[in-house]
């Protein structure tokens, strides 16, 4: 591979009579030569230049060394170069890019440092005056090796003109600064340690005096840590604006905020600092390493390492767990009750057999319970035989010749353990011996016993417990459950059926014997039919229980229908009761009245209209009904009027009324008429047909020539 390179050279100032050392590294296969070029000369080793394969060194650099220089990298596979230039710089010292600072204050009783860095090449000597005294190293001066001025214990006689002379053999220079004497920052009221409880607030104060001629800022950190204001999400807060006060306040003080708070007065000249300690107390942090041991079908052991305390003595320690049924954490029984504090191992008792669990440890002292550890690793408690017997048994219902039998599955919690099923005895009532069958799986939920032997609504004893691969459990208390039902074999009688209205009708009859229905009675289904169509398509209504009369509705005006009636059970319906039959009434004109008028004659409204005559094919009109309303938002009143006029009472203040008028009769009621009575408009007649509306809340009222009935809540025309 032709040579590539790791290393190069680069331009480079240097100052004359420096040393300097240039290094060009290149990699391919064959390993590669390198040599160096100058201004495009080959260069070897002379006098002060030392060229050894890729390394070039120079010792006490002339200008004449200036120049461009290549490192040339070569093997049969190709040449690659690297430029760079050398610059040697021969310079008198020179301050104009970085004078003496003019003006420099200085604390008293504290240190100064001024800097002395001309430009110079090579390097410059410097020397240090104060006025025309020469300064000289000394328990108070320290001239350092590149040049610098350190003046300790500053006093007032230390004010005056310094000047660092710089020299070297290019020539010389100088630059002066005057040093001001300030009074020292001192700490007038330092921060006091404290002890706070979480939540908590504290004021840490923190005092100064300095010089009035220099601004004073105060800073805080904590553990060395600068307190950043504007992140301590409203934490720490400035206590005043005054500029020689800089107390900090600590809101809502937490755990997190304990430890060395340090208060900081400084000025340009110097600074002044003192320290305290805030001790946050507050709940126990996680107890750690958290271990489950000796593990048993209710019980396990666990163990775990202290947390910190938080500086307040742990009390107690609680134990928590969840299951894989459950992600919610349930304080757990123990062995001891009662956790001490300096424990650090329990028993866990009263767990589930056959359980998942992971634990977790709650360390508390007297200002709460903290953060809990981290959880265990999951466990399953052993295996055990069920303690705890099925619930829910009931049953019957089915076939003829069957007991079924019926519980609630066992949940998860109570099998204890693989291989789960039930174990389920039952006997006929009254006998000895008890039969048993074995239903597996813990989802199952009943048992069907067939036998040709079984009668109708035979009661049966049952009994049912569970069982594992571990053992069986207890057995449940004693349930009664009866064979499955046979129809009812009687029939009801005295069947009677009566027309209401022209879509109504009233079924009644005697009800069946209760011996006459093996099993529970659960009620009686009336089936009717149109004279000439077939039973098989009647319709039908049930009822519940031991009532004895039904009301029918649906049905179609001045038709014959046949009725016949059933007992039924959970097996089904018995034989019917002879049928009987009824004919519904035709239905109620369709026209209604018509020309009503109206007159007033002082306290009362007069009321006429022409009066309504069925048709053939009409139910008779017996009578009429007005709904009488003052207002679209006051109650109705409802008024019954045999003949075609009716007179109504009215308040002094009547204005208007709605009134709707009606017929009635066997049929029901027909079509309404409806107008709108007003004071001033003499008699005339305003007949507006509408459709029928719900009258709610009316009220019946009786006149001289009415036949009155009272209806309270609501009554549709």
């Amino acid at each position: 591979a032709q040579p590539d390179w790791l290393d190069v050279i680069s331009d480079t100032e240097a100052d004359i009579g420096s040393d300097l050392r240039w290094s060009c590294v290149a990699s391919g296969k064959p390993r590669p030569t390198v040599r160096w070029l100058r201004d495009g000369q080959p260069l070897t080793s002379q006098n002060r230049i030392e060229v050894r394969g890729g390394e070039l060194r120079f010792s006490r650099l002339v200008q004449e060394d200036s120049g461009m220089y290549q490192c040339v990298a070569e093997n049969k596979h190709g040449t690659v170069y690297a430029s760079a230039e050398l610059t040697v710089q021969a310079l008198a010292p020179d301050f104009r890019l970085n004078p003496v600072k003019r003006l420099i204050p200085a604390a008293r009783s504290g240190k100064v440092i001024i800097p002395c860095q001309p430009r110079a090449a090579p390097k410059a000597t410097v020397l240090w005056t104060k006025g025309t005294e020469l300064l000289v190293n000394s328990s108070r001066v320290t001239i350092t090796a590149d040049g610098t001025l350190i003046l300790q214990n500053i006093s007032k006689s230390d004010e005056g003109k310094y000047t660092c002379f710089a020299e070297n053999p290019m020539g010389k220079a100088n630059s002066t600064g005057i040093l001001s004497v300030r009074d020292a920052t001192k700490i007038t009221l330092a921060p006091s340690s404290a002890d706070i409880n979480v939540g908590e607030n504290l004021t840490l104060q923190c005092h100064a005096s300095h010089d009035p001629t220099m601004d004073l800022t105060f800073t805080w950190s904590l553990d060395d840590f600068p307190i950043d204001f504007d992140r301590s999400e409203g934490h720490y807060r400035r206590a005043s604006a005054k500029e020689a006060i800089g107390d900090l306040s600590i809101s809502n003080a937490q755990l997190r905020h304990s430890g060395r708070y340090t208060c900081t007065a400084q000025t340009v000249v110097d600074s002044a600092s003192e320290s305290a300690t805030l001790t946050v107390r507050g709940p126990p942090g996680p107890p750690g390493g958290v271990v489950v041991r000796d593990i048993g079908d209710t019980s396990v052991q666990l163990s775990w390492s202290r947390g910190f305390d938080n500086h307040s003595p742990i009390a107690r320690y609680l134990i928590e767990a969840r299951t894989l049924l459950s992600s919610q954490w349930k304080q757990m029984r123990t062995n001891p009750v009662n956790i001490e504090g300096n424990a650090e191992t329990a028993q866990v008792v009263n767990l589930i057999p056959w359980m998942d669990y992971e634990f977790r440890v709650l360390a508390s002292n007297i200002l709460g319970i903290g953060e809990p550890s981290l959880p265990s690793s999951k466990i399953r408690t052993k295996e055990a035989a069920p303690t705890v017997a099925p619930s829910g048994l009931g049953g019957g219902g089915g076939a003829p010749n069957e007991l079924i039998i019926t519980w609630t599955p066992t949940l998860r919690d109570y099998q204890n353990g693989d291989g789960f099923g039930y174990i389920v005895s039952f006997r006929r009532k009254g006998s000895q011996a008890w039969l048993r069958a074995r239903v597996p799986h813990a989802e199952s939920l009943h048992f069907v016993y067939r036998n040709e032997s079984i009668a109708p609504y035979t009661p049966f004893e049952v009994k049912i417990k569970a069982y594992n691969r571990k053992g069986e459990g207890p057995e449940s208390l004693t349930a009664i459950v009866y064979s499955a039902e046979e129809e009812p074999k009687a029939a009801p009688y005295r069947v009677i059926a009566k027309s209401v209205l022209s879509s109504e009708m009233d079924v009644s009859w005697e009800p069946v014997e209760q011996g006459e229905v093996t099993g529970v009675l659960l009620g009686y289904e009336i089936r009717y039919w149109k004279d000439g169509d077939k039973e098989e398509a009647a319709d039908r209504v049930r009822t519940a229980g031991l009532v004895t009369s039904a009301h029918v509705t649906g049905l179609n005006p001045n038709t014959v229908y046949h009725v016949s009636v059933r007992a039924y059970n959970r097996a089904g319906t018995g034989p019917p009761s002879p049928s009987t039959n009824v004919t519904t009434t035709r239905p109620p004109p369709k026209r209604p009245p018509g020309n009503i008028s109206w007159s007033f004659s002082g306290s009362t409204v007069s009321i006429k209209w022409d009066p309504v005559v069925a048709k053939a094919d009409e139910s008779a009109v017996t009578g009429y009904k007005m709904l009488y309303r003052q207002d679209s938002h006051s109650a109705p009143t409802l008024y019954l009027a045999s003949k075609s006029h009716i007179d109504i009472p009215i308040p002094e203040d009547f204005t208007h009324a709605f009134v709707q008028i009606r017929v009635t009769g066997p049929g029901g009621d027909g079509t309404p008429a409806e107008v709108h009575i007003l004071r001033n408009s003499g008699t005339s007649m305003m007949v507006e047909d509408s459709g029928t509306r719900p009258a709610p809340h009316v009220v019946v009222v009786t006149t001289n020539s009415l036949l009155m009935v009272a209806l309270i809540s609501s009554l549709e025309l």
